[in-house]
């Protein structure tokens, strides 16, 4: 969900690549329609927007359409440094990173408990979750809601019994067309790289899965920090007007 480009269509490639059965998803399918011509029996695709209500049926029509569900991956997110705290940028990131999210991880969740299936819930949250950053305000408080309701949601399963698993995979900057050209970012990875990274984590179910281990590092320093002095620190980054990768602060 959310392949459009960047790590959501890159892992959908290389999986399509591998022969692997998989239904793609996202707000513009131009790109995912070129993949499904070059993997016609592997792909199927979907035009679904995430902050709609009709996106939970669409999924589902999807996942028939597909054959069946085994994992799902949730890529789609945005956003925005947002300085000047303009409403309507910080309330379009809660809607596509929390509402969206929200709407399409209960859609899989529901999926596999109404028809039994044993199935894991994959879901590119990012580094910014791990405090709340100046100017990543909505994008770092959507993500952090992610990973919490990643671990709400694996408590009811287990209430269940129903045998999902679930994997929360944290990547930091990655190298997208959402990134502005030019310009160097900290620590800055490869979309190849991460995407390897991440099939590689969902095929090991890994519960958390920070990329890289750089990244892992800083987000250990970043969690020894105490808030009375967190808010104190003056965050910066390469620039200040870039919109962010879908899903590391990451992404994608």
């Amino acid at each position: 969900m959310g392949a459009s480009s960047g790590i959501g269509f890159k892992v959908a490639e290389m999986l399509a690549s591998r022969g692997v059965r998989i239904g793609i998803a996202a707000r513009h399918t131009e790109t995912i329609e070129q993949l499904r011509l070059r993997y016609p029996e592997q792909v199927e695709i979907a035009k679904i927007d995430v902050s709609k209500p009709a996106a939970s049926g669409q999924l589902i029509d999807l996942i028939e359409r597909t054959g069946g569900m085994d994992i799902y991956l949730h890529v789609a997110g945005v956003g925005y440094e947002n300085l000047t705290l303009d409403p309507e940028k910080e309330v379009s990131v809660v809607d596509i990173n929390a509402a969206g999210f929200v709407r399409m991880i209960d859609t899989a969740y529901r999926y596999y408990r109404d028809n039994g299936v044993h199935g894991q819930i994959a879901a590119i949250t990012s580094v910014a979750g791990t405090n709340g950053i100046g100017r990543l305000t909505a994008y770092s408080a959507t993500k952090r809601f992610g990973q919490t309701y990643l671990v709400a949601l694996e408590q009811l399963a287990n209430m269940e019994g129903s045998g999902i698993t679930f994997t929360d995979i944290r990547p930091g900057w990655v190298k997208t067309p959402l990134l502005t050209p030019g310009v160097k970012y900290p620590m800055e990875m490869t979309v190849d790289y991460v995407a390897r990274r991440v099939i590689k984590a969902v095929v090991r179910k890994e519960r958390v899965c920070v990329i890289d281990w750089r990244w892992n590092l800083v987000v250990g320093l970043w969690r020894m920090v105490p808030n009375a002095l967190w808010v104190k620190m003056n965050m910066k980054l390469s620039n200040p007007d870039a919109p962010l990768p879908e899903a590391p602060a990451s992404e994608e």
